[in-house]
């Protein structure tokens, strides 16, 4: 439904229920009218129900529940209001909303209401139950026309505020790209260090006026703008300087006529903290663009109370400095992923514990848990040692400070006074948070976005306890660090004793991509007891740093950690790298985990990086361990660094197969220039100028070409004589331009090679091989390999075994293999990249019965002779599983029960149920081989 037609239908759903409505008779046909016409829900009576029973009595239900949205209404007749109490059939008194209340507090945790609305047919009041003693929001029936998007949460499963917030935190930030933009032209040069420094504080600056003005911390509404509307352009600039000057000032310190000369300045407040602090700021002159910008973009027609100030730090941070964060190969990070590492880490745990607290029914004890809770809440301390603009740190604030709401509203049961210190109820405070961070412009945005965290929680605070709180001067701190954190002392930040959680998003930088600085920064960390970097130190993904410096930093302590990685940590040969040391050093052992999904960012530079989740520690883990798959989790014995749930093994690069099986190796690199390949289209024309070639030429198949059934070509020469060599022009051009190509080539070894033109660089050609392309869609089930003859050519995209038998192919084509391929290899993206080094030169054998490899054979040949029924069909088309051919799909399923069976898997015992207990496992018979070759 569009915009438009939903505008329609809300227009016509107001005017058919425009001034009648009975609570009893027309409750149920207004709700579904309004839901199935103007937010088109079609099948209603699975979507909302009413007159559910509440538990309270036999005479309670709820007029209407929606379970999919966690939305509750209590409905009354059109001419009773919604704010006044009414007598209950129990005697009590309560308004609708209270009513509603009560209802929720009787339903199943898992079923309490996000929302709860209340309506009279006429009016629509809107309460969000995220946030405690907050006003409602009121929607008129006469206005549904132009605010019917208003109740799209009615119908949204996702939280319809936090993506308000989003796209009022995503405007904002484009609103300070504007201004940034337009400030810059106006330094006389803005790419000096101090000029660029100027700017990013004068920004922060101009946006906690922004929204200091808006959310009331300044007092007054609209302060700032009109303190600066009284100014020309030209004066603009000086009244910036003078209102920072007074920001900075306490009001003992002030000009005592400063009331006199100037009372626009003088009811600004003192902020303190250190936002306006220095004064050494450049500030260039102001233009009439940068008046308006402010004036009336900036301030008058826009609302910044509403700013998330977790989504609005990152965007804020990325509009004003794109290239930095680039370079830094940082991410920005959605409130949903935020949850995905702090939930499983610490807040579901703190949420059970509070609920557990809400059901005690002696009032006494209750109140004594509630303020040790509290109590708690306020002794815990969090590390982002990676803290980028403080969203991590700012949403787990937001999060502690709304469960420590809860716990002040417990505890006020609706009195005014209620015994907290007289100053302020709240004991959570920002200086409970700490970051590192190498960006000074994102430190200071952390700090700031900390404080608007602060002020919207207060704010929250001051709806349960109806008592105003002041929120300047600032007095709390945001300890946010700027250095480099893999360089500096963790412990000067904060000793390690003091902190409960270590958590954040470390810069996603691979190996093969670090600086010169990075790569030093690796290689100083990861070190064995003597100082000496592990080997495999210079192969590691730039976030190892972060693990092993939390890893160091935890001994001794029950502090637990999270962070965000690049997938190809818990893939591929960085495994054993990455994680070997933690375990041999340190003995962590991984808590919970978040296998591969796609990060999405909030930024208008959005990164789609595919990742991993890893909660870890060194103390007893108190809970059952957890694997996440696509939001659902299942309890594991236990996660190794593969994010399995099987033994603790490290599959490392091994050079020769353990089982005595062939050996496999690279295809032909031809390190030509292009020069010895004939692509297709060109095929044609060159045999036929060039015919006595054709016994030379020879199909040319990489990774692409096998899989797609692609036509390429190759000038294979071997054996060639000189005299042959002359009597062919053409190849011989070709020839001559491969010398010249290697003869100009920066690396030494391939000049080498110009003293073999006619070769490729290597010479593999086997009478018959079977074929592994190194890279293949995951969404294939199994790898597509086959077997060639020497009149093709593999190149180096591919790995080959010659001489390998049907046997072989069989193996390496089952779902077994499959299963320990997809758990170990490297991807590229989320593509499997095959390694001989790490996959098949560790991957465990069975020992089959002469009957058993008899009955593999026949399986094997069945696949091969299913892909025949074919011919016109590439392997993309044969293994993908929309278009699986079913005698293919049949032939590999006996083949996977046949291999099974020759592994003694008995058909559906444990190891087969899922594709990870299978891994588990081979990984015992991995284990149990490399023990038996140590003890040799």
């Amino acid at each position: 439904m569009t915009d438009a037609q939903q505008r329609a239908s809300a227009k016509a759903f107001a005017k058919n229920w425009k001034d009648r409505g009975y609570e009893k008779g027309d409750s149920q046909i207004f709700w579904v009218e309004l839901l199935t016409t103007v937010f088109g829900v079609t099948e209603i009576s699975q979507f909302i129900s009413f007159e559910d029973q509440v538990h309270l009595d036999h005479t309670s239900f709820i007029d209407g529940y929606i379970e999919k949205t966690h939305v509750m209404i209590e409905q009354k007749s059109i001419n009773k209001s919604l704010t006044a109490a009414i007598r209950q059939s129990d005697g009590s008194i309560l308004t609708p909303f209270e009513q509603a209340k009560r209802y929720s507090s009787e339903l199943p945790y898992s079923k309490r209401p996000r929302w709860i609305v209340t309506s009279n047919f006429r009016s629509f009041y809107i309460y969000d139950m995220e946030k405690p003693g907050g006003d409602p929001e009121i929607i008129l029936l006469e206005n549904l026309e132009k605010e019917y998007y208003r109740l799209q949460f009615l119908v949204d499963e996702g939280n319809t505020n936090l993506q308000r917030e989003m796209e009022v935190s995503i405007a904002a930030g484009e609103i300070v790209g504007l201004l940034y933009d337009a400030l810059a032209k106006q330094y006389a040069d803005s790419t000096t260090e101090r000029a660029m420094k100027s700017l990013n504080i004068l920004c922060v600056r101009i946006v906690f006026c922004l929204y200091a003005e808006d959310a009331g911390i300044f007092g007054q509404h609209g302060l700032f703008h009109d303190y600066l509307e009284e100014f020309d352009a030209r004066k603009m600039r000086k009244a910036m300087i003078e209102l920072f000057r007074i920001l900075d000032t306490k009001p003992e310190d002030r000009d005592p006529y400063l009331k006199d000369d100037n009372p626009q300045l003088a009811a600004f407040p003192y902020v303190n903290g250190g936002l306006f602090a220095n004064e050494d700021i450049e500030i260039p002159p102001f233009t009439e663009e940068i008046r308006d910008l402010l004036l009336e973009k900036a301030s008058a027609d826009f609302d910044w109370s509403e700013i998330s100030p977790t989504i609005f730090g990152a965007v804020f941070e990325s509009t004003l400095n794109p290239e930095t964060r680039r370079s830094g190969g940082m991410h920005y990070t959605s409130i949903e992923n935020i949850h995905k590492v702090i939930d499983p880490l610490f807040l579901d745990d703190l949420k059970n514990e509070l609920e557990e607290i809400q059901q005690i029914t002696v009032q006494r004890t209750k109140d004594k848990k509630l303020r040790d809770f509290q109590t708690k809440l306020a002794n815990l301390r969090w590390l982002d040692p990676a803290s980028g603009s403080g969203n991590f740190l700012t949403e787990t604030y937001i999060s502690i400070r709304r469960l420590e709401n809860e716990v002040i509203k417990e505890l006020q049961r609706g009195q005014i006074s209620f015994g907290f210190d007289e100053s302020s109820p709240i004991q959570v405070s920002i200086d409970q948070f700490y970051g590192i961070e190498i960006n000074d412009f994102a430190v200071t945005v952390a700090k700031t976005a900390l404080w608007i965290a602060e002020s919207q929680m207060m704010k929250e605070t001051e709806d349960i306890v109806h008592m105003n709180l002041d929120f300047l001067p600032l007095t709390t701190n945001a300890f946010i660090v700027e250095g480099n954190s893999l360089q500096i002392d963790w412990e000067s930040v904060v000793p390690k004793y003091q902190v409960s959680y270590i958590m954040g998003n470390p810069p996603f930088v691979g190996y093969s991509l670090q600086s010169k600085e990075q790569k030093k920064d690796i290689l100083s960390i990861y070190v064995d007891e003597k100082g000496k970097p592990y080997k495999t130190a210079g192969k590691i993904d730039y976030v190892a740093g972060w693990y092993f410096k939390a890893a160091q930093f935890m001994q001794g302590t029950t502090i637990r950690s999270a962070f965000v990685s690049t997938n190809s940590i818990t893939q591929g040969e960085q495994v054993a790298g990455v994680w070997k040391p933690l375990y041999d050093r340190f003995g962590i052992h991984i808590d919970f985990a978040h296998r591969t999904f796609r990060w999405d960012s909030e930024a208008n530079m959005k990164a789609h990086v595919h990742c991993v989740i890893v909660g870890f520690s060194i103390a007893p883990n108190p809970v059952k361990r957890r694997i996440y798959v696509d939001g659902r989790f299942k309890e594991a014995n236990n996660i190794n660094a593969y994010l399995l749930d099987a033994p603790d093994e490290f599959i490392c690069n091994r050079s020769k197969p353990l089982w005595n099986v062939p050996r496999m190796m690279t295809g032909n690199r031809p390190a030509d220039g292009g020069n010895l390949i004939i692509e297709k289209e060109d095929y044609e024309e060159f045999i036929r100028k060039e015919p006595q070639a054709k016994p030379y030429i020879k199909k040319l198949v990489g990774s692409s070409e096998f899989i797609n059934n692609k036509e390429r070509w190759c000038l294979w020469l071997v054996g060639v004589t000189p005299a042959e060599l002359r009597k062919m022009p053409l190849v011989l051009k070709r020839v001559e331009a491969c010398k010249q190509d290697r003869e100009n080539s920066p690396d030494a070894g391939r000049r080498k090679l110009a003293e073999t033109p006619t070769l490729f660089r290597e010479i593999n050609n086997p009478a018959s091989f079977i074929l592994v392309p190194q890279v293949s869609s995951e969404r294939r089930r199994y790898v597509p390999m086959g077997f060639l003859d020497c009149n093709t050519i593999s190149t180096n995209l591919n790995f080959i075994i010659p001489e390998a038998t049907m046997y072989q192919f069989a193996i390496l084509t089952s779902n077994i293999h499959m299963a320990w391929m997809r758990a170990v290899c490297g991807r590229l993206e989320m593509r499997y990249r095959y390694s001989a080094n790490i996959v098949y030169n560790n991957f465990p054998w069975p020992e089959p019965t002469a009957q058993q490899r008899q009955k593999i054979e026949q399986t094997a040949q069945a696949i091969l002779d299913a892909r025949a029924l074919y011919p016109d069909s590439s392997l993309a088309d044969l293994y993908d599983e929309l278009t699986m051919p079913p005698e293919l799909r049949k032939a590999h399923r006996l083949n996977d029960m046949a291999v099974m069976e020759a592994y003694g898997f008995a058909k559906g015992s444990e190891p087969y149920r899922n594709e990870a207990a299978c891994v588990a496992e081979l990984m015992k018979l991995y284990q149990k081989k490399v023990e038996e070759i140590e003890n040799r």
